[in-house]
């Protein structure tokens, strides 16, 4: 194998802002600690949570290398790393540092990718097929017979939300904000599709449901969908907000929740559905059988170059994207 460089190539952040707060820095390759993995990365996924780490909605130490899942290589392993080999193809999430050349990662933070998922499908289903995963098998469990809403039904997650939902037996509503995402969420299976940009996505779903209303509202948008969405759900319904692409939500009082009907709020996170390494590869085993099998549908909505990352981050900001945004750092 050829001897490693001694730096490398990452995207930081010294000051938090705009896209233009992004920086290319060189800067020294990691040695794997105790128990960690030095990959060499091929695909780095670009998220939200980077977004809000580099707005500063989410605090981290400063200068911050930016990534939270990607796909690659095993290069070096540090003392105590098991499960994992050299040369071996793994994918991980919720590790920050993977808008670069090379990320150190706990070995047991890592998935080995099967032969048959190529290296860029599993740095793009990760983070957002587990968090998927998560919000239909865990989070609310869905059954055959409960309808739920996702939001923002043509990007990452919603994609691959609106496919397990359908699996789950769900009847789904999605909403998009154009004609053109409208069809790649029908395409994954949503029964009804809002494109809320001309309609008013809550009397479009009271038409849709005859007034019935929803088991689940599934929100990744946060400031222009939250409260609306509370007037849809059914008696003990729940919302699950677990993102804020358009801004932070209001706080509310406690008794809003029993006004529309005893419902439940949860703010979930991945982190928290995948604290064990058995749910963390059960969650990630399950996707990637899936993808082999044809189950899954996973849509690479657009590739950059690491260097590019303020231009992937401002088109995923700016809901120009479907599907996964990928850096390629090689």
């Amino acid at each position: 194998m050829n001897e490693l460089p001694s730096t490398m190539r990452a995207i930081r952040i010294h000051d938090h802002g705009d896209a233009g707060a992004l920086r290319v820095d060189r800067i020294a390759v990691p040695a794997p600690g105790e128990g960690q993995a030095l990959i060499r990365v091929a695909a780095a996924g670009v998220n939200f949570i980077d977004i809000y780490k580099r707005k500063g909605l989410y605090r981290v130490p400063l200068p911050a290398t930016l990534g939270e899942e990607g796909a690659g290589t095993v290069v070096a392993l540090g003392t105590g790393a098991s499960g994992v080999s050299i040369g071996e193809r793994v994918a991980w999430s919720s590790v920050q540092g993977s808008y670069a050349e090379y990320v150190a990662v706990p070995a047991a933070r890592l998935v080995p990718v099967p032969a048959g998922v190529h290296t860029s499908t599993a740095a793009a289903v990760l983070l957002q097929g587990m968090t998927a995963h998560y919000l239909a098998y865990a989070t609310f469990p869905l059954r055959p017979g409960h309808r739920c809403l996702v939001h923002a039904a043509a990007g990452g997650v919603g994609l691959l939300l609106v496919q397990i939902a359908k699996r789950c037996g769900a009847f789904v509503i999605g909403t998009a904000g154009t004609d053109e995402k409208a069809a790649l969420a029908r395409a994954a299976g949503a029964d009804e599709v809002i494109v809320y940009t001309r309609t008013d996505f809550a009397a479009e779903v009271r038409r849709i449901t005859g007034g019935k209303g929803l088991d689940v509202v599934y929100d990744s948008v946060g400031m222009t969908t939250f409260l609306p969405g509370f007037d849809l759900l059914v008696p003990r319904g729940m919302m699950v907000l677990y993102g804020q692409s358009s801004g932070p939500v209001d706080a509310i009082d406690p008794q809003l929740l029993n006004q529309k009907g005893s419902v439940f709020l949860t703010r979930p996170s991945l982190g928290h559905y995948i604290a064990t390494r058995e749910e963390l590869l059960e969650r990630a085993g399950d996707l990637f059988r899936w993808i082999e099998t044809g189950e899954l549908s996973v849509r690479i909505g657009a590739e950059y170059e690491l260097a590019d990352a303020a231009a992937a981050q401002s088109a995923l900001e700016e809901r120009r994207t479907t599907g996964k945004v990928l850096l390629k750092p090689a």
